[in-house]
């Protein structure tokens, strides 16, 4: 096989560029989540609470909305691999930072620091990744990208959470410091150079997500994703109450989405890739039956592991369909649009937790988290589906090329 006189090793680095990025994402995944198994050790090294040493969590969420904006209207004119090797790095000094603190003060200090570059790194990690292959690869390669998440639940957090309780809550952020460096010497290694399109400025970004496919494409993310959060959260109640299992079932619980999450990285970009507007609407209507079928058999563990498991594999197709239409759509905010399906995500979160205890407040019990989730999804899918009615063609391929060897 000969590859291009003018682009020689291009094809032989896709793989390892892409790799490079996804490792990023891996940190971003322990940064945000190892905090939560570590809580008591931190509070004690700071003299509070659990529950007072929480709210860092909300503090780090702060600041990835506060950053997202921020981040891109000042660096659009960096080239993309100069930009992700810095937001790496920052996020790897906002942990350095996190094993130096001394108060709850500074705690929430240097969380918010540290939440400032996650959904920037994520969009321009995707981006890159995408226009690195033609399009009808770039869903792989955007899936790739993402799956750094999930296997960091999988293994980065646990292995975080272990090495913090055994060493010191301090040396699990030194270890995602070293992570994070590691990253970007990979990705200045692996990834080509891409220059940044000096002539944009925040206005031509915001511009760009004036296209109401940017518009609808995020608001089906963080609805759709909502539904799904609005059990996820509850999880551990689900496994105790609702099948009345023992509380050790509980991580297995957790563990079968994690894997079907994984597996649903890998093969939903070739599903994207297949049609990424076929893979949100099928991906989410399988999603809105699964829940329904949680709160119908909630009462049975394995039924409720399966249902576990089913979610997290039909997750990231429609996840990663929705990324890459907004990215192709939003033309000039390529970057910022892809920040945006980020900064959708992490919010769903939120916005999830709240929608399942609204049910669970009115006494529905555990399982009608399903119930409620699949309304909420469906509610999602909807008002994408009807945001298709004003939809333009979609751009061929507006990610590629856009490299250049150094």
């Amino acid at each position: 096989m000969t590859t291009s006189p003018s682009r020689p090793d291009t094809r032989v680095h896709v793989g390892l560029a892409t790799a490079a990025l996804a490792l990023g994402t891996f940190v971003i995944g322990m940064t945000e989540f190892v905090t939560m198994g570590l809580l008591p050790e931190i509070g004690h090294a700071v003299g509070t609470d659990p529950a007072e040493t929480g709210r860092v969590i909300a503090t780090y969420a702060v600041g990835v909305v506060i950053g997202t904006p921020v981040i891109v209207g000042l660096v659009t004119h960096l080239p993309r691999r100069t930009l992700a090797v810095a937001l790496v790095l920052a996020l790897g000094l906002g942990n350095l930072l996190t094993a130096l603190a001394v108060s709850i003060e500074s705690l929430h200090a240097v969380r918010f620091l540290a939440g400032i570059p996650h959904a920037a790194y994520f969009g321009t990690a995707q981006v890159l990744a995408a226009s690195l292959v033609p399009a009808h690869r770039q869903g792989r390669a955007v899936g790739y990208v993402a799956l750094g998440l999930n296997l960091s639940t999988l293994t980065g957090v646990p292995l975080g959470t272990w090495l913090g309780q055994v060493a010191g809550w301090r040396w699990a952020f030194v270890l995602i410091a070293a992570l994070a460096v590691l990253a970007a010497a990979l990705i200045v290694r692996f990834v080509p150079r891409a220059p940044g399109d000096r002539s944009l400025d925040m206005r031509a970004e915001l511009s760009g997500l004036r296209q109401s496919q940017v518009v609808f494409g995020a608001v089906g993310v963080l609805v759709t994703a909502s539904g799904v959060f609005a059990t996820y959260v509850y999880v551990a109640p689900l496994v105790t109450d609702a099948a009345g299992a023992p509380q050790a079932l509980v991580p297995w619980a957790m563990l079968a989405w994690g894997v079907g999450g994984s597996i649903g990285g890998v093969l939903g970009g070739r599903v994207v890739d297949a049609g990424p507007l076929r893979a949100v609407v099928v991906s989410s209507a399988l999603t809105v039956l699964t829940l329904v079928g949680l709160w119908l058999t909630a009462s049975s563990v394995v039924a409720l592991v399966v249902c576990l498991f089913l979610i997290g594999l039909l997750g990231p197709p429609a996840a990663i369909g929705f990324t890459l239409r907004i990215m192709r759509y939003a033309g000039r905010a390529q970057l910022l649009g892809a920040a945006l399906t980020s900064l959708a995500f992490n919010a769903s979160n939120g916005v999830g937790a709240l929608v399942g205890s609204f049910a669970i407040l009115r006494g529905w019990g555990y399982a009608s988290t399903g119930l409620v989730g699949a309304v909420v999804t469906v509610t999602g899918l909807a008002a994408f589906c009807l945001g298709l009615r004003f939809s333009p063609p979609e751009p061929a391929d507006p990610l590629h090329p856009i490299l250049e060897r150094t």
